[in-house]
């Protein structure tokens, strides 16, 4: 089983798990599909960060990725 550890950077999943930075992307961060974002922002940034950033709700975006198929490792 895929697992997201929610303290990892955004970088570190998305080369992991490539298939997040369209899940992502859906999700509304539209930055994770530029690699230049992601390389820079993203090497920093998490996901529980992101949603915080952008007012996102985190437990609806763990309900979508468990919905993928990954494991959540929450801190």
């Amino acid at each position: 089983m895929k697992e997201i550890d929610l303290t990892r950077s955004v970088y570190e999943l998305t080369g992991v798990y490539p298939e997040l930075i369209g899940i992502l992307k859906e999700l509304g961060f539209a930055g994770v599909a530029n690699p230049v974002v992601r390389n820079t922002i993203g090497r920093t940034m998490t996901i529980p960060q992101g949603c915080q950033k952008q007012g996102k709700n985190l437990d609806e975006v763990i309900v979508v990725l468990e919905g993928e198929g990954f494991r959540v490792k929450t801190p």
